[in-house]
């Protein structure tokens, strides 16, 4: 059997090869349809071919649009080699229920439920898109009812997969941290990933007040300004504020004593995916389908740094 996995703007190039490989490894033809990765090297394909399918000729965001329409037709035409067609993300939700291939079974994954930045008319986009796919798919249970009762579709075509863990990175050889990172003997508390509203960055800096025996990395691109942050935060934060490689991200969680996501909404999450494998202990707001999880994490209130607070100071491996 043919599987075109697609994930035209290259949003999660580790979740894609992990999907890939482990198609592949399945007996499966696979193939990665996808966009140039602009923040740094990808791991090589591991039994499936990747292509650089989308926007292929400008980075910007407008370059993007503008090609976006060709893009997608082309694609189109190619999906007629598939047996199964599975997306990852789609750019335009306007565009893309006239855009999907025909003729072939469709399946999406549904990473996050309904558009985070509400815009007008988007939900709803985004309601006639899932119903063009033949089956979809939650990594939680809450997902899953999330998909049935707001985005209204059939419970026959919601199907739930969990969000596995990403063991490749673990399996990464060892390297330096990022030069942000300075040397320490103290337990580390590392919040990584994208920084964005949701996920919580001033509620943990509002958390870790008071906390002198620990450090705190905050390692992710920002999404939005944080520079008042920033300037705020303690002597025991350090930011890495960019893009970081697979082999510096292993060097961070290995070195993490504790993996925090203090996030105020989330369905599952690719750092949380990453810390199980690494066997990292994990603090997590009672979010989304995180609560499914709670044999292996430990759970606070959202939006509650004093909380927060509480659960970061006493672990022993912290020592505070």
């Amino acid at each position: 059997m043919k599987v075109h996995v697609v994930d035209p703007p290259a949003y999660t190039p580790p979740y894609d090869h992990a999907l890939c490989a482990a198609l592949a490894a399945e007996g499966l033809d696979v193939a990665l349809y996808t966009g140039q990765f602009r923040h740094g090297d990808l791991p090589e394909p591991a039994g499936y071919e990747r292509r650089e399918a989308f926007y292929r000729s400008g980075r910007s965001r407008a370059a993007r649009a503008g090609q976006h329409l060709p893009d997608m037709l082309r694609y189109r035409r190619t999906a007629l080699e598939a047996d199964v067609v599975h997306f990852q993300w789609l750019t335009i939700p306007e565009l893309d229920a006239h855009l999907l291939p025909r003729g072939r079974p469709l399946l999406f994954t549904a990473h996050d439920i309904l558009p985070r930045e509400r815009i007008a008319g988007s939900h709803a986009a985004q309601r006639r898109l899932l119903q063009r796919f033949d089956a979809v798919i939650a990594h939680s249970r809450h997902g899953r009812e999330r998909l049935i009762a707001e985005a209204g579709l059939d419970p026959d075509r919601v199907h739930v997969i969990p969000h596995g863990a990403f063991t490749h990175l673990a399996d990464l050889p060892q390297a330096p941290l990022p030069p942000e990172l300075p040397p320490t003997d103290r337990p580390v508390v590392l919040d990584f990933g994208l920084i964005r509203p949701y996920k919580g960055l001033d509620v943990l800096l509002e958390a870790w007040q008071g906390i002198t025996d620990a450090e705190l990395w905050i390692v992710g691109r920002p999404r939005y300004d944080i520079s008042d942050l920033q300037a705020a935060a303690p002597a025991s934060v350090h930011f890495v504020t960019r893009y970081v490689s697979d082999l510096e991200l292993a060097a961070a969680f290995r070195r993490a004593d504790l993996v925090v996501l203090p996030y105020r909404e989330s369905e599952q999450s690719g750092v949380l995916a990453t810390a199980l494998a690494f066997a990292k202990p994990i603090l997590a707001t009672a979010v989304g389908g995180f609560p499914e999880l709670a044999e292996s994490i430990d759970l606070v209130p959202p939006g509650d740094p004093a909380a927060l607070h509480a659960s970061i100071s006493v672990r022993p491996t912290i020592g505070i």
